[in-house]
């Protein structure tokens, strides 16, 4: 049977049940009252021996950092071990002053230790000994990490507006996502802050070095003083008490502090690298090539008669060695690693045969230059100018896109593929200029423009064009004609794409995301429609519908507002979304239309409408179902007259025949927006140009009529 743990208890429990956050203020405080109160001896060494071991603890860690930023707490560190080793000064100057005439037990063992075993209880030898040692760790060591720091600092300051330009440009490239760029920004901050501090940190060093000089000089004349006055020793002996034991105080404190140097200088000089110091240095001691002259060099001098050949030509052997392992380790075959045993060798991982990307566009061999970088990589400015404009216009942030190569493609063919479907496809041709005639070009006293190129279509918006040199770019905008580069072309024409399948990029996160962005600023609001009524997935349906019909979320408030109310009259989901076009009409119509200027509006024939109404119906959407033959009529005129207008036009019909008639000339006269009675604006002008199904082929509809439709 198992026993139950037993919870500890008393005094030390109640320590340990601290919080942690107030561990850092109580050994502050804890520091001060070393300052200020005799403490005993004993208590004094077990001090000095954490003081040893956190000095030792600090230069291992810096010693296996792989970035100088993997230990940024040590400015912090460095501020509080000094501030550790200047209390023991302190607390160990009153114990020598208080205590030194008793003998060298009476001021700890730590002490007495120092002072007999390195200096051998000689105060004259452990003066030159700390002289030594202060030297190294202020001229050498302490100087040399502070002047890398403030070097190191400075040349962090002044790149770091650089490095936060770059990750700008990446974002902007699409190169990075939003959390990466973000955990780039927390980096290059970390990283400034940390080099600032290192170089004030290094003043504490520094500090602590000129105050173990200072305190040594105050316990050597305070002991003299002390001894001989208080306690009647002689000269001699006042030295041999007081002052031994004020240099083994000294040593006791400058070794941690030599420690606590050379983790500092270990830290600032640093390279980033993926490995730590001692495998950064091993690897790059690695090369056979540098111990070859070693041995050559000490075997030479190892041969000249007056040097000492029993450590030089040993030497010799043992770079020699290193040698020879070093090149028979270089040149053996890398080692071959075998496939687990219970993985089979023709296993496959899901990554391999799935892609995460939605929008991907693709490219022939022949267009390959368009996203090179030495190139100027035009095409990838222009993805990551119409993904920002896309976003913009949608209202909310559309994921990344990925440009590939294909071999499936001609050579100077592209694709736009999303989900892995191609919703877009043309030809380009790299090295030439499509020259677009978009309705402003000026023809010839006998006829033509005088340009001269390959004739084609601009596929975006399906206007003639020509495929013209360089050369001739001015002569071609002196025409009127629109003249753009191979990578523009490709760019609108999947900004185009885009904008028609814009719903199909709209998901549960993108909705999320965009919720999260409204609640801040209108909680009330969303709460009035998700999760009750509307949960995540019925929302994200909601909207989708509601983009495929021509309303973007790049204003969400009155687009929610709309949709609460239209949630108060019916919970219907096709109600709903014409609820929805119908109180957001005049955005609808502001797409085709100017504000102020009539709309040019088109009907279809009553006889029309009545039998299409009258018609069948699909069982599946409830939607009247529109005969091949009456449909191709209908997209006929509706292109015809729309050409007519040179502009975009809107037929108006009854709300059952909208969603059937709008399915139809979505993609097939993309120029006419289908709109029914309700979603007219009641202050909207309007131009009635025509009449689908009518008789006479160019009705004239009377006043009445026009007014009657107007209302």
């Amino acid at each position: 049977m198992i026993a139950p743990a037993i919870a500890p208890t008393g005094p030390l429990a109640r320590l340990a049940a601290l919080p942690a956050s107030l561990a850092l203020p109580v050994g502050i405080f804890a520091l001060l009252a070393l300052m200020v109160m005799p403490i005993p001896a004993l208590l004094l060494d077990m001090f000095f021996v954490l003081n040893i071991a956190i000095s030792i603890a600090v230069l291992m860690v810096a010693l296996n950092a792989r970035r100088p930023l993997d230990f940024s707490a040590f400015p912090s560190v460095l501020l509080f071990a000094t501030l550790l080793r200047l209390a023991l000064n302190v607390a160990s100057t009153r114990v020598v002053l208080v205590h030194g005439h008793e003998g060298g037990a009476a001021a700890g063992h730590v002490i007495e230790s120092f002072a007999a075993f390195l200096v051998g209880g000689n105060f004259v030898v452990g003066l030159f000994v700390f002289a030594i040692l202060m030297i190294i760790n202020m001229i050498v060591i302490t100087k040399g990490a502070g002047r890398v720091s403030e070097v190191s600092a400075r040349f962090v300051l002044d790149a770091l507006p650089g490095k936060q330009m770059a990750i700008d440009a990446d974002i902007a490239a699409g190169l990075v996502t939003a959390e990466e760029a973000k955990v780039r920004r927390r980096e290059v901050t970390v990283e400034a802050d940390f080099y600032g501090s290192m170089d004030g940190a290094s003043k504490f060093v520094k500090g602590d070095a000129v105050a173990a000089l200072l305190i040594l000089g105050v316990n050597i004349i305070a002991g003299f003083a002390i001894g001989m006055i208080s306690h009647g020793l002689s000269a001699g002996e006042a030295g041999e008490a007081y002052v031994t034991l004020a240099v083994g105080d000294a040593l006791v404190a400058q070794v941690p502090a030599l420690l606590l140097s050379i983790a500092a200088a270990a830290i600032v000089t640093r390279v980033s690298d993926q490995r730590d110091l001692s495998g950064q240095i091993g690897g790059q001691f690695a090369d056979p090539r540098s111990w070859l002259p070693v041995a050559l060099i000490l075997g030479a001098v190892g041969l000249v008669p007056s040097m000492p050949q029993l450590f030089f030509l040993p030497g010799a052997a043992m770079a020699a060695g290193i040698w020879w392992h070093l090149k028979r380790r270089a040149a053996a075959p890398a080692p071959v690693i075998e496939p687990p045993e219970d993985i089979a060798p023709d296993a496959i991982a899901l990554a391999d045969v799935t892609d995460a990307t939605l929008i991907t566009i693709e490219l022939g061999y022949g267009l390959v230059a368009l996203v090179d970088a030495q190139q100027g990589a035009p095409l990838i400015s222009r993805v990551t100018g119409i993904r920002k404009q896309l976003s913009r216009d949608l209202g909310f942030v559309l994921p990344q896109f990925r440009i590939r190569d294909s071999l499936d493609l001609g050579a100077q063919d592209y694709a736009v593929l999303m989900g892995g479907v191609s919703i877009a496809r043309g030809t380009v041709r790299p090295g030439k200029l499509l020259a677009i005639d978009a309705g402003e070009v000026r023809p010839m006293t006998g006829g033509g423009h005088g340009l001269t190129g390959e004739p084609t279509r601009d596929p975006s918006f399906d206007c003639p064009a020509l495929w013209i040199a360089p050369s001739a770019r001015d002569h071609a905008v002196a025409e009127g004609f629109l003249v753009v580069d191979p990578a523009s072309v490709i760019a609108t024409h999947a900004n185009q794409a885009l904008l028609a399948e814009a719903h199909q990029l709209l998901g549960p996160d993108e909705v999320r995301e965009w919720v999260d962005g409204l609640k801040s600023r209108a909680p009330a609001l969303v709460e009035a429609v998700t999760p009750d009524p509307l949960p995540l997935a019925a929302l994200t349906r909601t909207l989708r519908a509601l983009m495929a019909d021509g309303i973007g979320l790049a204003h969400p408030q009155p687009l929610f507002t709309s949709l609460a109310l239209a949630l108060q009259r019916t919970a219907d989901f096709d109600a709903v979304i014409d609820a929805v076009r119908a109180d957001m009409a005049a955005r609808l119509v502001a797409r085709i239309v100017a504000p102020g200027e009539p709309l040019k509006v088109v009907t279809l024939d009553a006889g029309l409408e009545s039998a299409i109404l009258g018609g069948m119906i699909d069982p599946g959407t409830g939607q009247p179902l529109i005969e091949p033959d009456c449909g191709s009529m209908i997209v006929r005129e509706a292109a015809r007259l729309a050409e007519a207008q040179g502009s975009a036009i809107a037929l108006i019909v009854q709300p059952p025949a909208r969603r059937a008639l709008a399915a139809l000339l979505k993609t097939r006269s993309p120029r006419c927006l289908v709109l029914s009675i309700a979603e007219l604006p009641a202050a909207q002008p309007i131009t009635v140009v025509g009449v689908i199904g009518a008789p006479d082929e160019n009705p004239v509809l009377t006043p009445r009529a026009a007014a009657e439709l107007a209302a």
